[in-house]
């Protein structure tokens, strides 16, 4: 289980139901409301009553456990949190790439199974000539770093900046990862968060008002420098945090939407994180 039984969130919610049928059941006796020929019943009442808040702890604590959709305010941004598929989401999606968005699905630039991956597959498959020639005519030498990359083992030769993104439809397409010489994604701990406070910055610029959906960036195959058993949960919560951190404010209707693949939603604690929301 994800949730203790005596986690503090689950308690705290319990006392509120706790605390409303005490005190009916207080205001009852206290202005002896009960008839006199139904006093021995009183026991009766006080064992239903036990009962029931045992029956409403077990359910607390079962529904914190099957969360999968989670809503709270962040500094007057909607923030919804749930399972599902990025790519059935209204609204602008975020895909992410490596710093030289390479279109190549081969399992050994790009996985079939990582997002950017489906992603290509799924609206490019035979022709990611499309897509590279985008993002060539839409590069801005400020986020080029170096155009002459000799990349031995293979993949694009321009190398951008980690935050650099183009708008494809509805889709925001991020240099996430950076790829090193055997084409592995990696970041250290301080790059992640700095790509995450100039990403926030950079969709602020673009979004037009639009719900942005994003992945829980490194949930996939990128490696956390001195970070690898980072989890899914603690990504979430810098991501969280790095939103507040920014400037990026969502007006209604619009939110930011941070989704979690179906295989991942066991390993983070919802619960947790609604608990935490006056926190972040």
């Amino acid at each position: 289980m994800k949730v203790n039984l005596f986690a503090k969130g689950v308690r705290n919610k319990f006392w509120v139901y706790f605390s409303v049928i005490s005190g009916v059941l207080s205001f009852i006796l206290l202005f002896n409301f009960i008839p006199e020929k139904y006093k021995e019943c009183l026991k009766y009442i006080g064992y239903l009553s036990f009962f029931i808040l045992i029956i409403i702890y077990l359910i607390i604590w079962f529904k914190a456990n099957n969360l999968t959709n989670i809503d709270f305010d962040i500094d007057g941004s909607n923030v919804n949190i749930k399972c599902g598929d990025i790519f059935s989401e209204d609204g602008l999606k975020a895909i992410a790439f490596n710093d030289y968005f390479d279109t190549v699905v081969d399992d050994k630039i790009i996985s079939n199974k990582s997002l950017n991956g489906i992603f290509i597959n799924k609206y490019f498959n035979g022709q990611t000539d499309v897509l590279d020639n985008f993002i060539v005519e839409k590069s801005d030498e400020l986020d080029v770093i170096n155009n002459q990359v000799d990349r031995r083992l293979g993949g694009k030769s321009v190398q951008y900046k980690l935050s650099t993104i183009f708008v494809y439809d509805d889709f925001i397409l991020t240099a996430f990862s950076k790829f090193d010489e055997h084409n592995k994604a990696t970041l250290t701990m301080p790059e992640y968060i700095e790509f995450l406070i100039n990403f926030w910055d950079r969709v602020n610029r673009v979004y037009a008002q639009k719900t942005v959906s994003v992945p829980i960036f490194g949930s996939g195959i990128t490696r956390i420098k001195e970070h690898k058993n980072i989890s899914d949960e603690d990504l979430l919560k810098i991501m969280l945090w790095t939103f507040k951190l920014s400037e990026m404010k969502f007006k209604h209707p619009a939110k930011l939407t941070i989704i979690i693949h179906k295989d991942k939603i066991n390993q983070i604690n919802l619960f947790n994180i609604k608990s935490i929301e006056l926190g972040i």
